[in-house]
């Protein structure tokens, strides 16, 4: 699996279109969304998945509203159920000869929604679209390539970051806790050799718990984030009396171990939370982690906080090769996600085999 900031041919993004995944806010999402298409676009294709001929046409409205490049944005009539492609998307993975290969990992609505039965087939659609060849990873008591007869493994894109040099970084809530589990009875050995085998992963990093309302339990995305092949960026609350404090912590101190004991010898950066984002009285999962990084370009989450520009300027600090561009985050937080949630890049690969 190559890193997020490898050479891409598009980035994938799913219309807005579920009210229920913002409730009351709907209407100013699509805005958001037209705001991202508008900055990525300036630097890559956009692909959009949109559930039927109505989210097309809504989509072209905003898209031309916001004097979005034409020729960078293809819309596709694809239906879903909710729009998060971090996770119901395919992971690319790049096979021996340096070609994309789209690993179709089965998705069940994070083990707690029940509206994923369109959402399950978005790998296919996209197969379909690109004409990129396409695996199902599959249980096969070994948990580890090639493609067994079993049952399919359940994995969601934003509980996984890799570096492209065979570390990936995955929580121990998401995977190994009690609370929505995807795949029962698979142990830690287990997924690392799944890692192994389908993604070339040589070591897998072991954080403790994601933030706090995060409702797919423990995604990595939130909370911990490569930005170079040696580099990590870790969110950290500093204040004792927030429920961030001793998670964020946790995390810190494990990544910290890593990085003086390890190999290859790491280097870990704090990217603070901002303020606590309420909602009808739930915590959201504000977080500046939750960046995405296209080719030449980072858009990061903001949330009308002081803490904004200092994540901002810690990530171009770290990236100086790429533009750094906030987008405000408050609306689209209350869909429980954000920026990398939204989207999922396609590397370019070597060799493709289909006419566009």
């Amino acid at each position: 699996m190559p890193p997020e900031w490898a050479p891409h041919r598009s980035t994938w993004i799913a219309w807005p279109h579920h009210e229920p995944d913002w409730p009351g806010k709907l209407a100013s999402i699509p805005w958001v969304y037209a705001e991202i298409v508008r900055i990525l676009a300036d630097h890559e294709q956009v692909d959009v998945l949109c559930h039927d001929a109505a989210v097309v046409a809504e989509a072209q409205a905003a898209i031309r509203a916001h004097a979005v490049r034409p020729d960078r944005v293809r819309l596709h009539i694809v239906p879903t159920d909710r729009v998060w492609l971090r996770d119901s998307a395919p992971t690319a993975a790049m096979d021996d000869d340096g070609r994309v290969v789209l690993v179709n990992w089965a998705f069940n609505g994070w083990a707690k929604y029940d509206n994923w039965q369109r959402d399950i087939h978005v790998g296919e659609a996209i197969a379909t679209i690109t004409g990129l060849p396409r695996v199902e990873p599959r249980l096969n008591g070994t948990e580890q390539g090639p493609l067994g007869s079993g049952e399919r493994i359940v994995l969601e894109g934003g509980g996984i970051d890799v570096n492209g040099n065979g570390l990936m970084l995955v929580t121990e809530e998401w995977l190994l806790s009690s609370v929505q589990v995807r795949n029962p009875g698979l142990t830690r050995g287990d997924y690392e050799r799944i890692f192994g085998g389908w993604l070339g992963i040589t070591q897998t990093i072991w954080l403790g718990e994601g933030c706090v309302g995060d409702d797919t339990h423990g995604h990595i995305d939130d909370v911990a984030r490569f930005v170079a092949a040696d580099t990590i960026v870790v969110a950290v609350e500093d204040d004792p009396a927030d429920e961030n404090h001793a998670r964020s912590f946790d995390n810190l101190r494990r990544l910290e171990h890593i990085a003086r004991d390890g190999h290859p010898p790491l280097r870990i950066v704090k990217l603070p939370f901002p303020r606590p984002v309420i909602m009808n009285g739930e915590r959201l999962p504000a977080s500046y982690a939750n960046f995405y990084i296209a080719n030449g370009v980072v858009i990061v989450p903001t949330f009308n906080d002081p803490s904004d520009r200092v994540a901002l300027n810690t990530l171009a600090s770290l990236m100086p090769d790429h533009q750094v561009v906030g987008i405000h985050a408050v609306d689209l937080v209350w869909g429980l996600g954000t920026l990398h949630c939204l989207t999922q890049q396609e590397p370019e690969g070597h060799f493709r085999t289909v006419a566009r």
